[in-house]
């Protein structure tokens, strides 16, 4: 086993304690509110232990081999679906259904089934053996296993997740070698999709609001009018990006200083320990401080994209495009939500935000990250080989 964890990547995990500093300096700050202190006045000691637990993790899943997990997906997809289903049943937070009280932490299905998605369609991929994915064969089959994820989280009305699952298929489709002419057609159709959908908010928007209201998911309108429609959005719906953006830029080029974010402090920017913590670093530590955070998740990423290259196992590279697509997502999602350039959906910022779920699956997928480095230079005999036969016919197509 010590042989194994001196294989870990080193500068991964350096960057992480780097994020564990920031994210409980973050914490800390945001509590420290009148508006929070009450309540999230202690939130930077349970992120402490959080951290603990996902190093934890990162250590135990490391030294398992990663082809393991692939084994076992059919069992990991049908207890993520169960945890969904148990959602249903879970308590509401910000108007999302799904979360499960487990002693002290929120679990959050929704949150634990992105890695599932990851290890199933992985598992999918690989069965492929082919130099090309097609459509009815490869790509067909993967959209409806992950629909039924989609349709379950979107009906809990946990948007940010959801479009969360369609980016990770995205990413492990392209990786996976699909058609040329196929991801044209596809993205041609995504394009006039979300094109034609946003226009007709747009235009309809007034009969959308009424329809939406009427089937209690008004909420969405307000997240969407500040972002397509800031004439027509309501003064609580523009409220929380509004002044989000005005405490980013007063952060201005260094910042307020740890402490001294007036928004932040005086409360006007709702949730700042957990999906609007971003606006505390840009307040407090200005351009200069969110640039050093995003330039760490930039080596981050980089560094897995190495470990993918490195490894010589098919499903190495699978697993790594998915957790690189998952965190890519999250955070333009955040960030771009403040910025005014994506809709604010409610997600957390990887590593950063508060949040005991949300903090340990991401732990979790580089701990599985972590296994890929440790065992993907190791070719496994057991392992179903293509056949000569097979083979050909792969070079064929």
């Amino acid at each position: 086993m010590l042989q194994k964890l001196k294989k870990i990547d080193g500068p991964v995990i350096f960057i992480l304690v780097l994020l564990m500093a920031i994210s409980i300096i973050t914490v800390y700050s945001a509590g420290r509110g009148p508006t929070n202190l009450a309540d999230h006045g202690n939130d930077y000691q349970k992120m402490i232990g959080y951290y603990i637990l996902g190093f934890v993790a990162i250590l135990g899943i490391a030294v398992v081999d990663f082809r393991i997990f692939i084994k076992k997906a059919l069992y990991v997809y049908g207890g993520g679906i169960f945890l969904l289903v148990l959602g249903f049943f879970g308590g509401t937070v910000n108007n999302s259904q799904g979360f499960l009280k487990i002693g002290g932490l929120n679990l959050q299905p929704a949150e634990v089934f992105k890695l599932v998605l990851i290890i199933f369609l992985a598992y999918m991929l690989i069965k492929k053996r082919k130099s090309r994915l097609y459509f009815v064969q490869d790509v067909l089959p993967v959209a409806l296993v992950s629909f039924v994820p989609f349709a379950m989280v979107m009906a809990q009305n946990d948007l940010g997740n959801a479009l969360g699952y369609i980016v990770i298929v995205i990413g492990m489709l392209w990786i996976g070698n699909v058609k040329a002419s196929h991801a044209l057609i596809g993205f041609t159709i995504f394009a006039v999709a979300v094109g034609g959908g946003l226009k007709a908010y747009i235009s309809f928007h007034d009969e959308i609001d009424s329809f939406m209201k009427g089937i209690g998911r008004s909420h969405w309108v307000e997240r969407l009018d500040p972002w397509l429609v800031p004439e027509k959005a309501t003064a609580k719906a523009s409220y929380h990006t509004k002044n989000a953006k005005l405490a980013i830029a007063s952060g201005g080029m260094m910042g307020k200083g740890f402490l001294q974010g007036t928004s932040v402090q005086s409360g006007r920017v709702p949730y700042t320990y957990a999906d609007s913590i971003f606006v505390v670093v840009a307040e407090e530590f200005g351009f200069v401080g969110s640039s050093v955070l995003l330039l760490l998740y930039f080596i981050l990423i980089h560094r897995m994209i190495l470990i993918s290259l490195e490894c010589r196992d098919r499903a190495g590279p699978y697993l790594i495009v998915g957790i690189v697509s998952m965190l890519l997502y999250q955070i333009f999602e955040n960030i771009g939500a403040f910025l005014g350039i994506m809709p604010l959906t409610g997600i957390t910022l990887p590593f950063i935000s508060y949040g005991g779920t949300s903090l340990l699956i991401n732990m979790a997928s580089i701990g599985l990250v972590m296994s890929i480095k440790v065992h993907g230079q190791e070719l496994e005999d057991d392992l179903p080989q293509p056949s000569r036969a097979s083979l050909t016919k792969a070079k064929k197509t």
